[in-house]
């Protein structure tokens, strides 16, 4: 590996001031961060050290119901934690499905929205999409494990499990960057996933990840988080599922590995499945509908039918009978 600066930051002006450099990366637990830089798709100069800012290993769960997890807060202590997982159930189970235990002992929060698709395409440095090329190699070669819903351009999937439970639970992020502090939606964060070959999330020079907020109205009521997996154990998902029925009895359902970025399913379908009451063949039905814009390449076609085993699952689940 080349040789590079680490930098320890220690307040929020000290990490924005070092992120703003022309090439410098922020640093949580480095599980996908190092590797990268040994793949050589990242080269950074300086790697700016976020877990020792004030706040960044913090769980808060608010007196109304919300919370605010800090950037650095490891994924084995959001899937152990007994707050997170009483009022949040889908993350916690999602926290505890990444990798393998040593991996969510390092893996931190911010990092795993944060990291890069694993298409070996784009992991290679072939000129694909996400390396300044004009193709997606994925789409007429290897693509086993690649998106069912793109915009045409990469076919790659977002490996994050949190991920998709953070889309059913309404999770926002903070960014603080060098005008402060903003609120993203995650289909804002992930916008130009597709397009830029630097990183999946929409960030300015010196902006990071410092907190993920979730709101009260995520707290509580049905929910789950189900991911299936080519082998047992410390593997990506091919699909996977986040489901809630809030206390007020709205449905909110996302997929896994199916996409690059958040990947919620229809609202006219959420709706459908909060009436309740469905038989066998409506569900199929519905399940079917969620897929219908579902573009699989050569080799993929088995999600297919794994996202629909899901969603028939899931809905049989959350019927409110």
């Amino acid at each position: 590996m080349y040789p590079f600066t680490y930098h320890r930051a220690e307040s929020a002006t000290d990490a924005v001031r070092a992120l703003n450099a022309p090439s410098a990366a922020a640093l949580g637990g480095g599980t996908d961060l190092l590797v990268a830089m040994k793949e050589e798709i990242a080269r950074p100069d300086v790697l700016v050290d976020l877990r020792r800012l004030p706040g960044a290993r913090d769980i808060a769960l608010h007196n109304d119901g919300s919370a605010r997890i800090g950037c650095a807060v490891r994924l084995s202590e959001l899937a152990a934690h007994a707050g997170i997982a009483d009022r949040f159930a889908a993350l916690a189970q999602a926290a505890a499905a990444v990798g393998t235990p040593q991996l969510r002992t390092m893996g931190t929060i911010g990092g795993n929205l944060a990291q890069r698709p694993r298409c070996w395409y784009f992991r290679s440095g072939l000129p694909c999409f996400k390396n300044g090329g004009t193709d997606c190699l994925a789409e007429r070669g290897e693509n086993h494990y690649h998106a069912l819903f793109t915009d045409g351009t990469c076919h790659a999937v977002h490996p994050s499990d949190p991920l998709v439970a953070l889309t059913v639970l309404e999770a926002t992020v903070e960014i603080t960057g060098l005008a402060g502090a903003r609120i993203l939606s995650l289909d804002a964060l992930f916008s130009r996933a597709a397009h830029d070959a630097r990183s999946e999330l929409t960030l300015a020079p010196g902006d990071y990840i410092s907190a993920v907020l979730l709101p009260a109205s995520a707290g509580g009521g049905e929910q789950f988080y189900e991911k299936l997996m080519q082998r047992g154990a410390w593997d990506f998902a091919t699909v996977s599922l986040a489901a809630h029925r809030r206390t007020d009895g709205a449905v909110r359902i996302a997929l896994g590995g199916v996409s690059l970025g958040p990947c919620r399913v229809n609202s006219s379908v959420e709706e459908d499945v909060a009436t309740g009451g469905l038989d066998d063949d409506s569900i199929d039905a519905l399940a079917e509908r969620v897929m219908y814009d579902a573009r699989p390449l050569d080799h993929n076609g088995y999600k297919v039918w794994q996202a629909q085993a899901l969603l028939r699952r899931a809905m049989r689940r959350l019927d409110p009978r």
